[in-house]
């Protein structure tokens, strides 16, 4: 609808639908204000005097105050509503001009102009983002008109009056939002460039006046924070640049970390991060390291004292500590050698002291101790490490015992390293392959450090009690050192000279208050525990001990003197007896040896037969190949029955061959002259001698094959009271390793045929006539 208002040229400004501007009022702008005030309901027109022509458009505006400028002139605050197109000029009131306008409303919105007007936003936010104009950002966020969204342009000061002019004469919405896009889009890469442009600048600066500047603003923040205090502890570069025995490669690592963790400012995570790394490597014993002990003598003296017998790993410590005195005598490198160190795999069943041997050994050598206990261990990185990405990452336990030791060639004691697990996670044992190298170690890796750290002059001690469940690439890097158990004399000596002392103190006892016969130890080892170990001895001592202190506490004593007499009131009945003899008195019973994870025992088997098919019932929970060699002994007894002395028709029954203590799995070839014997035993009406054992791997000829084991063997068989035991012939090298009073104590046959076993092994008619005789005496 064409109607007639003033009209306000202005030079200095292009104003747009829904701007508010004041404007400085001259003769003609004032004369435009009164003729709108006074005859328009305070409307006018205000359009643009760009250059050497009128704009054809303009805005329709309300006059929405009058006053002056701070400067003292007169100004006018218009509000622009609509765009319109001017007309020709006509008379008017006042001295103002006047002309026909006529509005232009914007159409009504399209798809296009709506997606067009939110890429427009998103420019639009981006640009005030830059200036951090966060209370425009809201207005522009809650336009919704795409029409009133493309005229907040005029506030714009990347555009030009010229633009906001083209913007002005340009009705249609989506015309108006496509320019706006192009020229902002331009806008933002100029941007974009200047940035970049600064940016090369600024990393031209000298890297030193850089660095001071940057180090300065950093210690100054961290004062106002109050997370730093300015004596420097907290300032890495000059911990890293200090530190005098980091390696080259380590310094040079730290130092990368220290430009990083100062480029980053402190609500970034990776920050911390890097401080808790830095913390790590500072905190290992770089270039720390122990001298080592060389008097061999006492070294020898010091094992010796802690521990009674385990001649052989002392005899290897004490050679350890012979070959480094001679080097360093002769100035060969000794500290940080490849190779210098030594890994010592200590088998054998629990309670011989394979821990406490470990640190006996640090003590005998002068080195720092550390255990890291792997019993139960499954995921690959309790070894290597975490990587840095995860959160919580810490270095693996090799590392951490380093760091605990305080020097880099502590003895590390690696407990439990048969109870290694595998799972998804990764196996642990093939992890420990690098470390227990000492070919390979001496640049050992860690995940979390990401640095080469040298084990090589770390001597490793590892623990075990199955030495089968370790893997063959591992057991291959260790030098295994068997320990079997002790005998019953060394039982008695350690109960003695270890025991007794450490339990005495225990219970606030002194040995005038209390005194335990060698006898009473004896009694206590025999038939009390029967263990390959000491750990159930001591137990029993403590028990004696505590109960001997109570009957003190009552005043009716002042000294107890414990003696066998005295044991069953102490520490209760016997828990073993001698049964051989009892178990073996009736034929198809044979005596064997096994070898278990708690050491060496005594191992029945019993066959019977009854009417049925001529078939083979094994029981005992059983292995495969335990069942295996059952049915080898059977097919060897019915298969040489003539050679001997078996009816044949005695074994064409159903033959029912058990191996007691069901509820204990049991699987191994050494049981397999134990069986011939016993089956034998049952087809010819002979009992087994009740004072033989055997051990053997029997084959389909009757072989009699080696076995392993051997030593835990004969001391379980002198525990038993066996005085004959039978072995394969291929194991006589392994009697070496017997103590001399087990040999003396029991009778060792070595047999290569098990023709000879059961030769010997049963009874004859006059042995049985003796025991009859006996027996009625």
């Amino acid at each position: 609808m064409t109607r007639s208002l003033p009209v306000l040229f202005v030079a200095d400004v292009v104003v747009l639908p829904g701007m508010v501007v004041p404007i400085a009022l001259d003769d003609a702008a004032q004369a435009a204000v009164d003729a709108a005030r006074a005859s328009s309901d305070d409307t006018l027109l205000v359009a643009p005097r760009l250059g050497d022509r009128y704009a054809s458009y303009g805005v329709v505006a309300t006059v929405e105050r009058v006053g002056r400028l701070a400067a003292g002139g007169p100004a006018a605050v218009l509000r622009a509503e609509r765009r319109a197109r001017i007309g020709s000029g006509v008379s008017g009131p006042g001295a103002a001009l006047w002309v026909d306008v006529d509005p232009v409303a914007d159409a009504e919105p399209t798809d296009h102009a709506v997606e067009l007007a939110e890429e427009y936003r998103r420019l639009v936010v981006a640009v005030l983002q830059r200036r951090e104009a966060w209370q425009v950002i809201d207005t522009v966020h809650r336009l919704t008109d795409p029409g009133a969204l493309a005229d907040t342009a005029g506030y714009a000061p990347y555009l030009s009056d010229e633009r906001k002019r083209e913007l002005l004469e340009t009705p249609d919405v989506e015309a108006r939002l496509e320019l706006l896009l192009e020229w902002t889009r331009e806008h933002l890469a100029e941007v974009e460039l200047t940035d970049k442009i600064g940016d090369d600048v600024r990393e031209g600066m000298e890297k030193q006046q850089r660095d001071y500047l940057l180090r300065q603003q950093l210690a100054a923040i961290r004062k106002e924070l109050g997370e730093g205090e300015p004596d420097g502890t907290d300032d890495y570069r000059a911990r890293v640049e200090a530190h005098e025995g980091l390696p080259d490669a380590v310094r040079e690592a730290a130092l990368r970390e220290v430009d990083k963790l100062e480029r980053s400012s402190e609500q970034n995570p990776e920050a911390g991060w890097i401080r808790t790394w830095l913390d790590t490597v500072l905190d290992l014993p770089w270039g720390v390291t122990t001298d080592d002990s060389t008097d061999v003598l006492a070294a020898r003296a010091v094992l010796d004292a802690d521990h009674h017998g385990l001649d052989e790993v002392k005899d290897r410590i004490v050679e350890f500590l012979a070959v480094r005195a001679r080097r360093a005598e002769r100035g060969l490198q000794v500290v940080g050698g490849r190779g210098s160190g030594a890994v010592v795999l200590l088998a054998g069943p629990p309670g011989v002291g394979k821990t406490s041997l470990g640190e006996s050994v640090a003590r005998s050598l002068g080195r720092e101790f550390v255990r890291v206990a792997l019993g139960g261990v499954r995921d690959e990185a309790e070894i290597r490490g975490h990587r840095r990405t995860y959160v919580g990452a810490l270095p693996g336990r090799i590392v951490r015992a380093i760091k605990e030791a305080g020097s880099m060639n502590p003895v590390v004691l690696l407990d439990e390293v048969d109870k290694v697990g595998a799972d998804y996670r990764g196996d642990p044992a093939a992890a420990l392959l690098e470390v227990l190298d000492p070919a390979q170690n001496h640049t050992f890796r860690d995940h979390y450090l990401e640095l080469d750290l040298d084990l090589s002059d770390v001597l490793f001690v590892a623990t075990a009690n199955v030495v089968e469940q370790i893997p063959s690439a591992l057991l291959d890097r260790m030098e295994l050192v068997t320990l079997d158990g002790y005998t019953e004399d060394d039982k008695v000596a350690i109960a003695r000279d270890f025991l007794l002392p450490r339990q005495l103190e225990r219970a606030a006892l002194t040995p005038d208050e209390v005194s335990i016969t060698d006898e009473a130890l004896r009694e206590l080892a025999a038939d009390h525990t029967r263990e390959a170990g000491v750990r159930q001895l001591e137990r029993l001592l403590a028990k004696a001990l505590r109960r001997a202190a109570t009957r003190l506490a009552g005043g009716t004593v002042d000294r107890v003197d414990i003696d066998v007499a005295d044991l069953r009131e102490l520490v209760g009945r016997p828990r073993f007896t001698p049964e051989t003899a009892e178990r073996t008195s009736v034929p198809g019973v044979a005596t064997g040896l096994a070898v278990t994870g708690l050491g060496g025992d005594v191992l029945f088997v019993e066959a019977t037969a009854h009417d049925g098919p001529a078939e083979l019932t094994i029981t005992g929970q059983l292995g495969d190949v335990m069942k295996e060699s059952a049915r080898i002994a059977l097919t060897y007894v019915r298969s040489h029955a003539a050679e001997l002395g078996v009816d044949p028709a005695a074994l064409d029954r159903s033959i029912h061959l058990h191996v007691p203590a069901g509820a204990v799995p049991k699987d191994g070839p050494s049981a397999g002259i134990t069986m011939v014997t016993a089956l034998t035993s049952l087809a010819t009406g002979r009992p087994v001698r009740s004072v033989v054992g055997m051990t053997g791997e029997v084959t389909l000829n009757g072989r009699v094959l080696p076995i392993g084991g051997l030593k835990q063997k004969l001391l379980a068989a002198q525990r038993a009271g066996l005085t004959e035991v039978f072995v394969p012939q291929r194991n006589e090298p392994d009697l070496d390793d017997v103590p001399a009073d087990v040999l003396d104590a029991v009778t060792v046959h070595l047999v290569g045929d098990v023709r000879d076993v059961v030769r010997v092994a049963l009874e004859t008619d006059a042995d049985a006539g003796a025991a009859t005789v006996v027996g009625a005496a």
